[in-house]
């Protein structure tokens, strides 16, 4: 895809122009020009994006006569050859008469006022020469993004965040504010401030000056008066006609066939809702007026299809499909939750800022399909935010019927029971299950959500045209205008929006409201409209799904995953949240016991992988890299083989790596197969281990492994936490190592081990052992295994990252049954040697012997683990062979 950059105030190096581009692989040749301290580039897009417009969808460098102005334009004009025909009368000639010179032209003419003249999807830059200083803008509604950064005394600007990110000259960090709305008011993209401290996005129809001989450097004024414009023909509007409804569909049919104009292919992101139907019933109309030429006739529907989700829009799909007959060529894709999982931090990376839903996924899977064989594609966005599409339009409505007419209110109310039973079934379940409310608050860490208490966020509920109107500029339509054009970046593919268009715009705020809401739905006008031309199931439909994805279904199947990252130290090192309180939270999610929903989820687990994917250091990934597979002669990553123990025993410890272990395996049989695998394998294995493996030896075993076989481990969802395992886990010190007792599901096993009093006087006696520094008192005092009580971690593998176990049960009886079974399966000369088995629970911080039928005390061996060889995560060796060696 195109994009542009800019610099100026400062002497930069050759490359930064480059890194500010951010280029893409396969993305175009750059253009640049350097004047002094300020420099100007564009990224050229894919050449066939290119249809009657020279440039058409293509970044280009201008320069006006005598010099003094250099243009970047990232975009495409609409009305280039009525512009192109004016600037003429008035003295203006053109070269090839490309976007960027007419753009170029208007500027030299009018100004920052010419700016208002241009319909299309732009982001410009422009340097004056004689003023030093550098003019930034976008488009009205802000379909093209563009960025800016104070550096030192200078300035950067790029098509993409991630350019200024690595530009070398700007201190990457988050916005601490940005994120609290995100996670409190479920708002992003709604103002200039972006989740990097420092990064803003120019406005919408905003122009933003950079220069040294400015206030601070920089002065912002918008120049297009379209949100005014709409607020004012708001105030007067007209009844609604038929008329309306044809005049309509003839400006939107206007916008489809601006947008449409490609020498290559053109297809719909098809997604089953009224609004892409509309357009891909238009562009059938317009493919086939006289004049216009395709190659075979037939367009390009791309469709996400989710069979057996209540998000599933393919029986719309094919109705609209069926409609248009042959002259449609349908592609669906039918994205799974285990591809949304391998793609998500792709998503997370190509947004780069984190999203309100993962409804952006649908699209980005849409348009990596339509990459290979469509250079446009044309989208429905923008229609629920002009024509009232969404659940609150409706309701604000009804607040605007009551206050003004009693009886109409009344006759609205009594068409739209059943809209308003769908909207209201969620909350309802709540109340009747007795669901508790969650606040949001309530999972943020204590001094972030201080510091932020004083933030709020109004939303309009009583106006709807004040309410469309901040929808269209700050609400809603920002946040989809910008992941639209990051995935479009993404797969080079030109999105153009047909809603997104200002005549079609002025019209429908100018109609009167019942041209919008009708009948307890929205969008009456496109309805009445396309009447006719798309199947009544589709014009009538009174749910609305959108182009989005089964997301709780989703999340419910990757639990696992998602516990993982919410369990992570990288998540409890985070200033933002309380990990316990969102662990609970999740659960009560899994459960159904609590109020919070899927978004809330979304909200903290995106954030989480954002700051993972954009600071934390990472090894970076190489796709074509295979992890080698350990022998059971090699010792684990960053461990050794051979110990000399504190008491001088000198130990060769080898690891057997083994599959996952699970509830109903044979415990006994499992194992002696791998135990039989290692001597098997051990003449062949090196005379390096020949002499190392000529004394005694025993059979080490993970006590995981032992539980999880005797059903003593459990999911934390199975798990019914009480009050007070919630409350005293809160005072137990987590580890990375090992969580312990520092969970809610681990202290509830506690409990039901060795009964809540006892754990409550040890609890007591722990307190007290702590003053006195005395540790470890409270699992003296509690007795039993409770110390072999262990949660997820995050270094595990599954199941035991999402579980919490119990100590085995009769730890000595296993390890006497394993020793009988090893006995009777190695080879002779080493049934001699083998002195027994111990089970041991092992990590990187402390080792304990649970049980074993081998001669000596337990300190013995819990020695020769002194640096805990086993590895239990992506290791998966549960199990070790352990000789002892001569000394040195």
């Amino acid at each position: 895809m195109c994009g542009i950059a800019a610099y100026c105030g400062f002497e930069a190096d050759e490359a930064l122009l480059d890194r500010l581009l951010a280029t893409h692989p396969g993305a175009g040749a750059a253009a640049t020009s350097r004047d002094g301290d300020a420099g100007l580039a564009v990224r050229e897009g894919r050449p066939e994006h290119a249809g009657d417009h020279p440039d058409a969808g293509v970044a280009r460098l201008s320069v006006s006569r005598g010099g003094r102005f250099t243009l970047a334009l990232d975009g495409e004009l609409y009305n280039r050859a009525e512009l192109r025909a004016d600037l003429e009368t008035l003295g203006h000639d053109f070269g090839v008469g490309s976007d960027a010179e007419v753009v170029l032209a208007a500027f030299t003419e009018w100004g920052t006022d010419g700016l208002d003249r241009l319909d299309g999807a732009f982001a410009i830059v422009v340097w004056d020469r004689d003023t030093r200083r550098l003019m930034l803008a976008r488009d009205p509604f802000g379909v093209r993004p563009l960025y800016v950064a104070r550096a030192g005394d200078g300035w950067l600007v790029a098509s993409e965040i991630r350019g200024i990110l690595d530009s070398g000259v700007h201190e990457r960090r988050p916005d601490d504010r940005t994120i609290y709305r995100y996670l409190q008011f479920r708002v992003h993209d709604d103002g200039p401030a972006t989740f990097f401290a420092g990064i803003e996005r120019v406005g919408a129809g905003e122009v933003v000056t950079l220069g040294a001989d400015l206030p601070q450097g920089v002065e912002r004024h918008p120049y297009s008066r379209l949100r005014e414009e709409l607020t004012a023909l708001a105030r007067t509007p007209r009844a609604y006609s038929p008329a309306d409804a044809a005049e309509f569909r003839e400006l939107l049919t206007a916008a489809v066939r601006r947008r449409s104009s490609s020498s290559g292919p053109v297809g719909t992101a098809l997604s089953g809702g009224l609004d892409s139907a509309a357009v891909a019933a238009l562009l059938d109309v317009v493919e086939h007026e006289p004049g216009r030429s395709t190659a075979d006739g037939a367009q390009d529907t791309w469709s996400a299809v989710y069979p057996g989700s209540h998000n599933d829009e393919s029986r719309h799909v094919d109705a609209v499909v069926a409609a248009l007959g042959d002259r449609v060529r349908q592609h669906r894709v039918e994205p799974t939750p285990t591809e949304f999982k391998q793609d998500l931090r792709d998503l997370v990376r190509t947004q780069e800022e984190p999203l309100v839903s993962t409804g952006a996924y649908t699209q980005y899977r849409v348009l990596r399909e339509a990459a290979g064989r469509d250079a446009v594609v044309l989208d429905g966005h923008g229609g629920d935010e002009t024509l009232a599409g969404f659940g609150p339009h409706h309701l604000i409505h009804l607040r605007e019927l009551r206050s003004r007419n009693a009886m109409g209110a009344v006759t609205e109310l009594g068409h739209s029971l059943d809209v308003l039973y769908r909207r209201g079934r969620p909350l309802i379940g709540d109340r009747l299950h007795g669901r508790k409310d969650v606040p949001v608050t309530s999972l943020l860490a204590d001094d972030f959500a201080r510091e932020h208490a004083s933030e709020s966020y109004d939303v309009e509920t009583s106006d709807l045209r004040a309410r469309l109107v901040d929808d269209v500029f700050a609400g809603s339509l920002p946040a989809r205008l910008r992941y639209t054009d990051k995935n479009a970046r993404r797969f080079g593919v030109a999105v153009r929006l047909p809603f997104v268009d200002r005549d079609l715009v002025r019209f429908v705020f100018g109609l009167s409201d019942d041209a919008l809401v009708k009948d307890g739905v929205g969008k009456r006008v496109l309805r009445d409209a396309m009447r006719g031309l798309l199947p009544d199931s589709v014009v009538d439909r009174r749910d609305k799904v959108g182009a989005t994805t089964p997301q709780s279904e989703w999340f419910m199947r990757l639990k696992n995953h998602i516990y993982g990252e919410f369990l992570s130290e990288s998540f409890a090192g985070r200033p933002y949240f309380d990990q316990t309180a969102v662990l609970h939270m999740f659960e009560g999610w899994i459960k159904g016991t609590s109020s919070i929903d899927s978004m809330t989820v979304w909200r903290m687990l995106n954030l989480e992988l954002w700051l993972q994917e954009f600071f934390d250091e990472r090894a970076p990934e190489d796709p074509d890299h295979v992890e080698p597979v350990k022998t059971d002669y090699e010792p684990n990553a960053r461990k050794q083989l051979d110990l000399v123990t504190a008491d001088g025993t000198a130990v060769r410890r080898y690891p057997l790596r083994t599959d996952l272990y699970a509830r109903e395996d044979d415990l006994e049989a499992k194992t002696l197969g791998y135990v039989e695998r290692f001597f098997d394998g051990l003449p062949d294995a090196g005379t390096e281990h020949a002499a190392a493996t000529g004394g005694r030896w025993y059979f080490f075993i993970s006590e995981k492994i032992v539980a999880i076989t005797q059903g003593r481990s459990y999911f934390i969802w199975d798990i019914k936490v009480g009050r007070p395992a919630r409350l005293l886990s809160r005072y137990v010190t987590r580890t990375p190592a090992g969580i312990g007792l520092g969970s809610p599901f681990t202290m509830q096993l506690a409990i039901e081990e060795a009964g809540l009093p006892r754990v409550l006087f040890a609890s007591a006696g722990g307190a007290v052992g702590k003053v006195l520094g005395r540790r470890g008192l409270f699992y003296d005092l509690v007795g039993g295994d409770i110390r072999a009580i262990d949660g997820p971690t995050e270094y595990s593998v599954y199941p035991a990252n999402v579980s919490a176990k119990l100590g085995p049960k009769d730890p000595d009886v296993v390890a006497a049954h394993l020793s009988a079974g090893i006995r009777a399966r190695v080879p002779a000369a080493y049934r001699e040697t083998f002195g027994g088995t111990v089970v041991m629970d092992a990590n990187d911080i402390g080792r304990n012997v649970l049980g074993k039928d081998a001669p000596g005390t337990r300190e013995r061996y819990e020695l020769m683990f002194a640096d805990n060889p086993l590895g239990q995560g992506s290791e998966q060796t549960p199990m070790a062979v352990v000789f002892e060696t001569p000394s040195a």
